[in-house]
């Protein structure tokens, strides 16, 4: 029998299921499937102990078994994404003591083979428009966007997608958008559907909103009617007010979408690339109160420990695990003041060894480069464009992702702007970390979450958002880690950029069923 535990943060191991007995064999192959949920954005370990059940305990309910009445015949252990970015999703792992070491004996092997459950393919592509909204502006038009969320079981809500802002129109109608059953969980899952007129500021002001199904969604299609929005009750009226505006259900199509797994499984990578700042804001490397300084005793500054919480994510995804690693705003030995620096000092290769590899670059940088000023991004982001632009050409198989570490305001917001839209269209994601005390909100307008797409100097619109920011600061005493803040738009943002482009998993290994399992 395998017992299958998640180790968590703090060591302590989890038990997530155990497969059936399966009596008298050495070379053992378990049916029994082990749900695990996947997050792409953490590190998630797993251990497998493989247990002889002793005779007389075999008609027994495996729960009900007490392991230390079992003789324990070995242990292996991987991290999830290591599992599902192989070949076929199978990986072999060599069995040995609990104290980690193999000894004389061959304890054998464990295969642990991994599949994704069938319904997370299923998806629904939905065109909404909206007749008669209420103008919330006072000298134009509303500028509507829909935010669709789904309700939890403790009566929350949790958003789930948005559409694009439609300027100046009462009436819009909205691109394709597609919701996946991982998003929905169910046709009859009850969503909420909220309509706002956009504002700059942020205070976007609902117009109205309403409650459906997906499958109440497919009925508005069919019989080509609308439902109309309701305004809540507010404290004065104490009742809902139903409205002239309602929604449309334009196109409703059922597909199958290839998922993250299936493109990461089948050969596809994450480059990781990183760019740290180095301006004179950041304070003296020298001195504590630096963002900066590195502590004697081994307790990360924010720089590194960004370094190596979206590290530690991405490198299972990147077979070579070479990364490229710039600085920029500061001045090096040549004197002068550069905008895209190699971190490692080097003048030929700009390319680093594995995540401690970057934390060693990053650390001799303080030494040799003087931080100055201004916070300049274009040149970065630039240099990333270009390294996965020149990619494309040869090898379709890869997307990059660029993490820009900064304490700053930019100070070429609008030439950020026009290299961010450039790259809209290259295999590219790019996480942004606030560090320190600075306004931030330059970094929102990146990030373009607020459902408006950023617009370059010739009034170019971004093809699709590939800016993920968050402030350190904000996570910091919370649940969600920064890594996770960051990351959890990645796979979204991979998967809209394939699908754009009608790149399909190469061997694709769809004929799989549910969950995930060990066999030896």
């Amino acid at each position: 029998m395998v017992v299958v535990y998640t180790k968590k943060r703090d060591g302590t191991l989890e038990e997530l299921g155990r497969t059936e007995v399966i009596m008298n064999s050495l070379d053992p192959a378990w049916i029994k499937k082990i749900t695990v949920a996947y997050h792409f954005e953490i590190v998630q370990p797993l251990i497998f102990h493989v247990y002889d059940v002793d005779t007389k305990y075999y008609n027994l309910p495996v729960k009900t078994l007490k392991l230390n009445d079992q003789e324990f015949l070995g242990e292996g252990g991987c991290v999830l994404s290591e599992i599902v970015t192989k070949q076929g999703q199978s990986l072999t792992l060599d069995l040995h003591n609990r104290n980690g070491n193999k000894g004389l004996k061959n304890l054998g092997k464990l295969t642990v083979h991994a599949e994704e459950t069938v319904a997370s393919r299923n998806a629904i592509e939905v065109i909404f428009h909206c007749s008669r909204l209420e103008n919330k502006d006072l000298f134009s038009k509303s500028d509507p966007f829909l935010r669709i969320s789904r309700i939890v079981e403790n009566g929350g809500s949790v958003p789930i997608c948005k559409t694009e802002v439609v300027d100046n129109n009462l009436n819009p109608i909205w691109r394709p958008l597609c919701l996946t059953m991982q998003q929905f969980v169910s046709k009859d899952n009850p969503l909420v559907i909220e309509c706002f007129d956009f504002n700059s500021s942020g205070n976007h002001v609902l117009i109205g909103k309403l409650q459906k199904s997906v499958a109440d969604l497919e009925k508005l299609h069919k019989q080509k009617t609308g439902a109309s929005f309701i305004l809540p009750s507010s404290a004065q009226h104490g009742h809902e007010k139903v409205l002239k505006g309602q929604l449309f259900v334009d196109q409703f199509c059922e597909k199958q979408l290839y998922s993250f797994i299936d493109y990461v499984s089948s050969g596809f990578e994450l480059n990781f690339m990183v760019a740290v700042d180095f301006t004179a804001s950041n304070g003296n490397p020298r001195t504590p109160d630096s963002l900066h300084y590195i502590d004697p005793s081994g307790q990360f500054n924010a720089y590194q420990q960004a370094i190596m919480e979206v590290g530690e994510v991405i490198q299972f995804y990147d077979s070579d695990r070479r990364f490229p690693a710039w600085g920029f705003g500061g001045r090096t030995i040549d004197g002068t003041i550069s905008h895209c620096f190699n971190l490692n000092g080097s003048a030929s290769g700009v390319e680093v060894e594995g995540v401690q590899g970057i934390m060693a670059a990053y650390a001799s940088a303080l030494n040799h480069v003087a931080l100055a000023g201004p916070t300049l991004f274009g040149q970065v982001i630039n240099n990333a464009a270009e390294i996965a632009g020149q990619c494309l050409s040869y090898n379709s198989r890869k997307y990059f992702v660029l993490l820009i570490i900064t304490d700053g305001v930019l100070t070429d917001l609008q030439e950020t702007k026009d290299a961010l839209v450039r790259a809209s269209d290259l295999p590219l994601s790019i996480l942004i970390v606030g560090v320190g005390g600075a306004d931030f909100k330059q970094m929102e307008i990146l990030d373009a979450d607020n459902g408006c797409r950023l617009e370059s100097s010739t009034g170019r619109v971004a093809t699709r958002d590939i800016v993920q920011f968050v402030p350190m600061r904000e996570v910091r005493g919370g649940q969600t880690s920064v890594v996770q803040a960051l990351l959890q738009e990645l796979p979204g943002q991979f998967l809209t950029y394939m699908r754009s482009r009608d790149i399909k998993p190469s061997a694709v290994n769809i004929a799989r069923t549910s969950a995930s399992h060990a066999t030896i």
